[in-house]
């Protein structure tokens, strides 16, 4: 589950690309809550204006969906690439090894009905 934006215009500005993220990472958010999951492992993807593309992931042992802990991750991921005054043309989050909020109920169903196997 994720999300990502590619810029018309290719961004060069540091602040201006945290901002970018924090906004994707905005509706990853959405994304999660609507669906009711989180994940545990945030993959960062990067392609830059001359379409090299780089992508950094982390796992955590705790799914996260909160806001705040995507960007901090994705932030954290996005400061170690060495961006040598690249501009960057896309920025993406997602999200992976998904764990479903909602307790799913177990419903045992009856293997046999007036002494006959249910099929």
């Amino acid at each position: 589950m994720g999300a990502e934006n590619y810029f018309a215009n290719d961004l060069s500005d540091i602040s201006q690309m945290l901002q970018e993220l924090e906004q994707i990472a905005q509706i990853v958010e959405q994304r999660l809550e609507q669906h009711e999951t989180r994940g545990r492992t945030l993959t960062l993807k990067v392609k830059f204006s001359d379409y090299h593309q780089l992508t950094r992931s982390k796992t955590t042992l705790a799914p996260i969906s909160e806001l705040s802990t995507i960007f901090e991750i994705a932030k954290v991921l996005f400061e170690s690439i060495e961006l040598e005054n690249r501009s960057i043309r896309l920025l993406g989050i997602s999200l992976s090894n998904l764990d479903n909020q909602k307790q799913t109920k177990v419903i045992q169903l009856p293997l046999f009905q007036n002494g006959n196997i249910i099929f």
